[in-house]
């Protein structure tokens, strides 16, 4: 199939399926708006969702990154979910999806204990052979709670005696089992396709809970990767594809770095099975402050929202100034009254004209409009488990989605033709899209009018020279890589 086959059948499609996302998916610096820059555990980086299978079991899986920009190693506090902070993932199905409206909320608590307060080693008493053992003095527990926004019901997943844990953060010497042979002076180690070959922390804090649901919660690598430097730096990359030349080298921006990531496995079954299309977002909520209700360490107020993603770089790269903390406070269901004309006339486009001399439609976008009103990542559940990238070599998966070849197939919807979607972003979105390459392709192509459309790239597409993460994913839960050494990682 070639690639304008492929997007004449993708625009063919209603404008609210997930297949249109292709033409609005961006990348993430982890800064979006001016306000949320000062509340790193409340910060979103991104959020991820797919298809996957655990024993024969079908799954929507789903992830939040928060807290940008974790240099591994710090001391002697450490980074750390907060336990003033509501982290939440959004799942919307049927009506619900068209408004950008939340079905189920999936909630996350922290609590954090001390077995000792009186020292100065906050995190670490000795080398940590299992979590919370002895030498783990901090450790946090957390609880998850489903919520049923059409009828209020409120459900935890697991039971009181069951408790969930945080595994430590990867210092080095005090946690060696994150690392190559298990020594605390080596890198992180690399992503696996089996359960069997994890970590012992992470393997001991990946836990089922009832009715099916897994969920892991902890510090991980950041898996995003692009030249976030360069591109704000007034487009100073090394792009073959944008015919741009740099003496700079290519610049991961976030490599060499961590983030702390929620991952919540939800069988299909919990939300009306596989024949739909699903919409995921998140938010995250802190208390509103009163004098008069103070609880210990924590303020008892109501919960206010702070923050809030779905697909990358809306907010970021397209919503203006006066907006962008506006967008952080509010949900979906307002982004077509509010934020419409973000998508529909991108300033991205006019910047890359002017920059680059490019000639990309800047005003009646609606096939950016498409995917970002409202503002949720779009998942087919009718798919096989969406292909991913480990340890293995990479057969069947591809970074670019559609623009490498690597498509699903859909039940509930035409897609390309009988039935081919996109196997990664923008059908959900995996640990190692491409998400930036796949986005400047679309913003630069016009694809409002399937007879008459303007593709501007090729399955070679190399938008910032930056083509892979720092260190390999996992093809297993929780998905995202290994966290890096604070004794040992590199930054570009």
């Amino acid at each position: 199939m070639t690639i304008k086959n492929v997007f004449t059948t993708l625009i063919s499609c209603s404008a609210m399926t997930l297949t249109l996302g292709v033409t609005t998916a961006n990348a993430s610096s982890h800064m979006d708006a001016p306000l949320i820059t000062f509340d790193d555990a409340a910060n979103t980086t991104d959020v991820y969702a797919f298809v996957s299978e655990n024993n024969g079991k079908r799954y929507l899986t789903t992830a939040l990154a928060v807290y940008p920009f974790e240099e591994p190693g710090i001391g002697p506090n450490k980074y750390n979910f907060d336990d003033n902070v509501l982290y939440q993932i959004h799942v919307s199905t049927d009506q619900d999806l068209q408004r950008g409206k939340p079905t189920y909320s999936y909630q996350f608590k922290f609590n954090t204990r001390f077995k000792n307060k009186r020292t100065i080693l906050q995190s670490y008493l000795g080398v940590i052979q299992d979590v919370d053992d002895d030498a783990q003095n901090l450790t946090q527990r957390y609880t998850v709670t489903r919520v049923n926004r059409r009828n209020g019901q409120r459900v935890r997943l697991h039971n009181k005696d069951q408790v969930l844990l945080v595994p430590p953060n990867n210092q080095g010497t005090a946690t060696p089992k994150y690392n190559v042979n298990n020594d605390g002076d080596n890198p992180a180690r690399s992503g696996v396709d089996n359960a069997a070959d994890l970590d012992t922390y992470t393997a001991q804090t990946i836990y089922d809970l009832n009715d099916g649901y897994r969920v892991f919660a902890g510090q991980r690598d950041d898996g995003f990767y692009a030249d976030i430097q360069g591109v704000f730096d007034l487009l100073d990359i090394e792009s073959p594809t944008l015919g741009l030349d740099s003496p700079n080298k290519p610049f991961d921006s976030q490599g060499g770095f961590n983030v702390h990531t929620i991952v919540l496995q939800i069988p299909l079954d919990e939300i009306g099975g596989s024949q739909q299309i699903a919409g995921v977002y998140a938010t995250t909520s802190r208390r509103r402050f009163n004098i008069l209700r103070v609880k210990g360490d924590q303020n008892v107020g109501p919960w206010i929202q702070v923050g809030r993603q779905g697909n990358p770089i809306f907010n970021e790269g397209l919503v203006a100034i006066k907006d962008k903390d506006i967008y952080n406070r509010t949900t979906p269901v307002i982004d077509r009254r509010l934020f419409s004309q973000y998508a529909e006339s991108p300033e991205l486009a006019a910047l890359m004209n002017a920059l680059l001399g490019t000639n990309a439609i800047t005003t009646g976008r609606t096939d950016i409009a498409g995917i970002y009103i409202p503002d949720v990542i779009k998942v087919d559940l009718s798919t096989e488990p969406a292909k991913l990238t480990g340890d293995s070599d990479d057969q069947g998966f591809h970074r670019l989605s559609i623009f490498g070849g690597d498509v699903l197939t859909s039940q509930v919807q035409s897609g390309f033709g009988n039935g081919v979607v996109p196997g990664g972003w923008p059908n959900g979105r995996r640990f190692g899209d491409d998400v930036l390459d796949i986005a400047v392709c679309a913003v630069l192509s016009d694809l409002r009018d399937v007879n008459n459309l303007s593709i501007a790239c090729d399955q070679n597409v190399d938008i910032d020279g930056v083509v892979r993460n720092d260190i390999t994913y996992n093809k297993v839960m929780p998905y995202a890589a290994t966290p890096l050494n604070g004794r040992n990682h590199p930054h570009h």
